[in-house]
């Protein structure tokens, strides 16, 4: 009896050991896209009230949470592009840097061939002018995902940031919705220790002490929102203007080729504008100014 009941607690931990094997295993990627793509009809299915009914004045959705040491941002939007043209801009690490460069505090931004895989170089600093030896570096990792004629995904990840800051993630996911519309979630993390939050609370109590995000907290007795502060904020803020700099990106791609660049300047200085609460910083003249000298130092030293 002992013997039958070791046989059979074997083949219940063999099972087990192959059902955790199979769970643990690499999906193929064709598993991955029908999954990618039907989580992101679930989800767009879902958010229909809020993407018709917000105060963004566009069908976008946006959401932040903290856990731990660890902030995130995710934006859920309807896009105005067919899917070939945000896959064609988004499925690929050669546009990033044309995008990332758009936000006040990237610096530079460049491609790199690292051991084979794709590494985005960017300089981070102030939302003025800055010298690159007074910037941080953070090497973004680029991994290509699943993709597909209707759905693509792909992440980004770097192990260091500004000020102690660390594992920063960007996760982008797209599907098609009809011929001219797709649906996009960006998804925008990092993790941050004693000295970034020393820093940030530091900031807080200075040039950041009247900073908002956009989650309304709850409304005061004239109903005005009491935005939410602190990391949600800033990540909020982030994510936001990440966002904002994909959607110029796309918008320019209408104009010739030579107006581009001017296209998606203004383009994205005109969507932040439409939040100043939470994003106004620069004047637009200045704002305009300082990316044209950066775009051009950032070009010089390719």
């Amino acid at each position: 009896m002992q013997a039958v009941m070791i046989r059979y607690a074997t083949r219940l931990a063999l099972c087990a050991t192959l059902a955790l094997a199979a769970a643990l295993a690499p999906m193929p990627a064709a598993a991955q896209t029908q999954v990618g793509a039907a989580q992101m009809q679930a989800r767009h299915a879902q958010l229909q009230g809020q993407l018709a009914d917000n105060v963004y004045h566009r069908p976008l959705y946006l959401d932040s949470s903290e856990d731990g040491g660890s902030v995130k941002g995710d934006i859920y939007a309807v896009l105005p592009y067919p899917f070939a043209q945000v896959r064609a801009a988004l499925d690929g690490p050669a546009h990033w840097c044309d995008i990332l460069i758009l936000h006040l505090n990237t610096k530079y931004c460049r491609l790199l061939d690292q051991g084979g895989q794709p590494l985005l170089r960017m300089q981070v600093g102030k939302k003025t002018e800055q010298e690159m030896d007074d910037t941080y570096r953070v090497d973004l990792r680029y991994r290509g995902g699943a993709g597909g004629d209707d759905y693509l995904s792909a992440s980004m990840q770097a192990d260091k940031g500004p000020l102690g800051t660390s594992d920063y993630r960007i996760g982008i996911e797209a599907i098609a919705l009809d011929e001219q519309h797709s649906f996009l979630h960006f998804g925008y993390a990092y993790s941050y220790g004693v000295a970034s939050k020393l820093a940030l609370r530091a900031y807080l109590m200075t040039a950041g002490r009247d900073k908002v995000g956009f989650s309304v907290l709850k409304r005061n007795a004239d109903g005005q929102p009491q935005y939410i502060s602190g990391s949600r904020a800033t990540v909020e803020r982030n994510t936001m203007r990440y966002y904002l700099a994909i959607d110029a990106y796309l918008a320019s791609l209408q104009a010739a080729p030579a107006d581009r660049l001017e296209t998606r300047l203004a383009h994205w200085y005109d969507a932040t504008e439409q939040y100043p609460r939470q994003l106004h910083e620069v004047s637009r003249d200045d704002y305009l100014a300082m990316k044209r000298r950066e775009i051009a130092r950032q070009q010089d030293t390719r």
